[in-house]
Parts: C-alpha cells; sequence; structure tokens
C-alpha cells in the first residue's frame, strides 16, 4: 500500500512538473505566426484582454478592429517549465525577429546571435573561444610583464584561480587593464593553459627566477588557492598602458570579472576590431594572425 501511495503520489507531481505549453498567434488575415509564448492554464488567452501599448497587443486590437479574431494554436504542451522556455526561444530565434515578442526568450544567451550564418562563431561553431580577459594588476603582477614573458595572470583566490584555469589553448583573449591605465592593451592567443607560479616557465626557465620579477609572484607558491597562475600567450597586438583602448557612453563589455566571454557582445568586440584592426573571430578560427 505505502509503495502504491508513492507511485501515485510521484504520478501526480510529474504531471503537475509537466504542465507547461508553448503557443502561438497567428494573424489570420495573412496566416503570419507574430508572437511566440510559454504559459499554463488559460494562459494563451489572456493577451487578447491586454491593455497598453506592447506592440502585440496592438497588432490583436487591429485583427479585432478588422472583424477577426486572432488565431491561438498550441505548438507543444506537456512539458516542464524549463522545457517550455527552450521551445519558446527556439520558435523566436528561428524566427528571425519577425514577431513582436518583446523579450528574446529563457535561454536566448545560449543562441548564436540573429543573421550571423554566414559567420564561423568561436563557441559555437569551433571550440575555441573570444574571451575579455581582465589583466589587474597587483604585488605579484604588471602588464609590461605579461607582455615581455608572454602570458596572463590571475589567482590569490578560487574563483580567481577557477577563471584563469578556464582558458584553452587557441582562445582569444582581449586583455582589459582595470587600473592604471583603464582599456584594453592587448590581443593575445592562449598558447597553453593555466599552470601555478612555481611551474610556470619561459623559455624553459621559471619566471619567478627571473630578475626584476616582483616579489609578489613568489608569494604562497605551495598553496594552489593563494598563488598566482599563469597562462601563456602569444601577444598579436599590444599597447602600452598610456595608449590603452577606451571610449566612455559606448556601452562597451568591461565586467568586474576575471574572465568573461564576448560571444554575446557586438559592440565590444566590433570596438576591439576597429582599435586593433583585427577581427577576433577570424583569429579564434585560425583563420589570419
Amino acid at each position: 500500500m505505502v509503495r502504491e501511495k508513492f507511485r501515485r503520489d510521484a504520478s501526480i507531481k510529474e504531471r503537475s512538473m509537466s504542465d507547461s505549453y508553448v503557443y502561438v498567434y497567428i494573424d489570420p488575415r495573412n496566416f503570419e505566426p507574430f508572437y511566440y509564448g510559454k504559459g499554463k492554464g488559460a494562459r494563451k488567452e489572456e493577451h487578447t484582454k491586454s491593455k497598453g501599448e506592447a506592440r502585440k497587443t496592438k497588432r490583436i486590437k487591429q485583427i479585432i478592429a478588422a472583424g477577426e479574431k486572432p488565431t491561438i494554436r498550441v505548438i507543444a504542451s506537456g512539458l516542464t517549465d524549463e522545457q517550455a522556455y527552450l521551445v519558446e526561444t527556439t520558435l523566436i530565434w528561428q524566427a528571425d525577429g519577425r514577431t513582436l515578442n518583446e523579450a528574446a526568450g529563457r535561454f536566448s544567451e545560449k543562441f548564436r546571435p540573429l543573421r550571423t550564418m554566414h559567420l564561423k562563431l568561436p563557441g559555437f561553431d569551433s571550440n575555441r573561444q573570444v574571451y575579455f580577459f581582465n589583466v589587474g594588476e597587483s604585488s605579484g603582477r604588471k602588464w609590461e610583464d605579461a607582455v615581455k614573458y608572454g602570458y596572463v595572470g590571475a589567482g590569490h583566490g578560487k574563483r580567481y584561480r577557477l577563471a584563469i584555469q578556464g582558458l584553452q589553448e587557441g582562445d582569444i583573449i582581449a586583455a582589459y587593464l582595470s587600473k592604471n591605465g583603464r582599456g584594453f592593451v592587448g590581443v593575445g592567443r592562449v598558447t597553453a593553459s593555466a599552470k601555478p607560479a612555481r611551474d610556470f616557465r619561459v623559455k624553459g626557465r621559471l619566471l619567478i627566477d627571473y630578475p626584476g620579477i616582483p616579489e609578489g609572484l613568489g608569494n604562497h607558491l605551495n598553496d594552489d588557492d593563494k598563488c598566482e597562475w599563469m597562462a601563456a600567450v602569444k601577444w598579436i597586438k599590444t599597447v602600452s598602458r598610456n595608449e590603452a583602448h577606451f571610449k566612455r557612453k559606448a556601452k562597451l563589455y568591461v565586467p568586474q570579472l576575471v574572465r568573461a566571454s564576448l560571444a554575446k557582445q557586438p559592440k565590444t568586440v566590433e570596438f576591439i576590431n576597429e582599435r586593433f584592426g583585427l577581427d577576433l573571430s577570424k583569429l579564434a578560427n585560425g583563420d589570419n594572425e
């Protein structure tokens, strides 16, 4: 009896978690789909009662004024919330801007930008990524050393270690100096994944043994979370801190993170391409240097 009750309760719970659906609004005057949505219960009918200036609301009013009603159809049902959001996002993306949806969908950040099928995009069509990388300076880190010895560094905390360990050979980085210059200072290709300072070598010699290297680079050498980590980089183009590229009020993507993807930041990528005379996507695909 207990086992049967458990199965019955589990079945009820599963059904209640799979009661979402995805619907479409179609203009009967030209049979054009103009809105996709995700809902439960009577959600799909509610837009016909909406007020306001939303584009879909205006379209519904126009249809009604013409003596018609929008055709509402469920495309997929019996879905979990997450499944429904994914289907909704896929349909909106596939519509390529032809619908009146104000938002691109819950999972839109997972989809390639619209109208880019003619391009080979890093992270979509190749495993290589294009990253923003904050070359923040510290007692053991200077931009000039990074250029001279071919690397980027991060560390002194688990999240910083994990950030630099996320770089893979072949990835392209746009180096950003957040202090004492503020701006993009270089573009380079990662040539080797990150290693702790105790193991990072340049031309066969430990970097910490080079003369003039800041003493802080050698701190906490035996503690992976507290020590400095370095990833080898072949710099393609660099500028001095005094020539750092930046433009205020240009909505450039400069997060307070060590590493962040530029896959969804076309304005920032365009800015970097223009200022450095490069094409980050082609670099990531190995098309040019």
